[in-house]
């Protein structure tokens, strides 16, 4: 019972008491597992989206239950937080500022993995579906302002998240972030926030302002795997360490900060071009769903057509 109130409590405590006398515990599995960094900010955010939508879901179910939500929407929403919770609350919060491997971990989870599946769980279309009028025409307002056709322009958002990525990682802001809560929050939603515009035009299932056509989507996306891959090789291949951070902090386990920062480019290089990769086959795949949907429609249409007109040539004779 001792044992599991210590570890109990253990999941409870903060990333800086995790240190003794200076040095940062290793990360030993499986003791590891339940070193969790419980912030009450990022624990809010998420019940509460994840109620938000759960409400808009069964309110929708209850206006139209002849046309109800796909079921596999909620789960992506929900693989979305627990992705956001993952990078936030788990072991991988508490290490990001001794190893830069772990940071990149985290920035991974929150750029490739929790942003395309939140979009993918359709969030607009559900609340288009659920508000009521006033909400609604809120909404629809902010769709179709001018400020949202600015960020939301491919273009820009391709810009943004190149900019967001480079502009962290190759300035005193990283450092900045890894010893002010503040800017670290602000770093998360920076990261967060060009993924998701990022994300949008190129597998967003939610109506946006610029509709890009499949092949151009797949474009859209090849192009960004260079600039991905170039900032991770610029890490990678740094003969120094880029942040002074990792240097400074003390720990007698892991790989060196300099090994430990070619890690955290690899991890950049590999994990987001596969990513990218994966991305254009479902944009190639849902391509391929999209031509063979057309074809049936014309096809039924043409056969429709051709048999108004055999009814038209025989009916004078009958």
């Amino acid at each position: 019972m001792l044992a599991a109130s210590v570890a109990l409590a253990g999941t409870m405590i903060p990333a800086t008491a995790l240190a003794h006398g200076g040095q940062y515990l290793p990360p030993d599995f499986p003791a590891v597992l339940l070193r969790w960094h419980l912030d009450p900010l990022v624990v809010v955010g998420i019940v509460t989206a994840a109620i938000a939508y759960a409400w808009a879901e069964r309110r929708v179910a209850h206006e139209h239950p002849a046309s109800q939500p796909p079921a596999y929407r909620r789960w992506l929403w929900f693989g979305g937080l627990a992705a956001i919770g993952l990078a936030l609350l788990s072991p991988v919060e508490v290490y990001d500022d001794v190893l830069l491997s772990d940071h990149m971990v985290q920035h991974m989870l929150l750029e490739f993995v929790a942003a395309p599946l939140l979009l993918l769980a359709a969030p607009i279309t559900l609340c288009l579906r659920a508000l009521s009028t006033r909400p609604r025409r809120v909404l629809l307002f902010v769709l179709h302002s001018r400020a949202l056709r600015l960020l939301a322009f491919p273009v820009v958002a391709w810009v943004i998240f190149a900019a967001v990525n480079w502009g962290w990682h190759f300035s005193s802001l990283y450092d900045l972030a890894l010893t002010n809560d503040a800017v670290h929050y602000l770093e998360h939603a920076c990261f967060m926030a060009a993924a998701l515009l990022f994300w949008w035009p190129a597998i967003g299932p939610d109506p946006d302002p610029w509709r890009m056509p499949h092949p151009v989507r797949i474009l859209y996306l090849f192009l960004a795997m260079p600039q991905n891959s170039f900032l991770g090789v610029a890490i990678l291949s740094s003969g120094t360490v880029l942040y002074e951070r990792y240097i400074t902090n003390v720990r007698s386990w892991g790989p060196s900060p300099l090994d430990d920062q070619r890690l955290a480019g690899s991890l950049m290089w590999v994990f987001g071009d596969l990513v990218f990769l994966g991305a254009m086959i479902g944009i190639v795949a849902a391509w391929m769903r999209y031509e063979d949907r057309r074809t049936k429609r014309l096809d039924a249409r043409l056969d429709a057509e051709e048999a108004a007109a055999r009814d038209t040539r025989t009916g004078p004779a009958a």
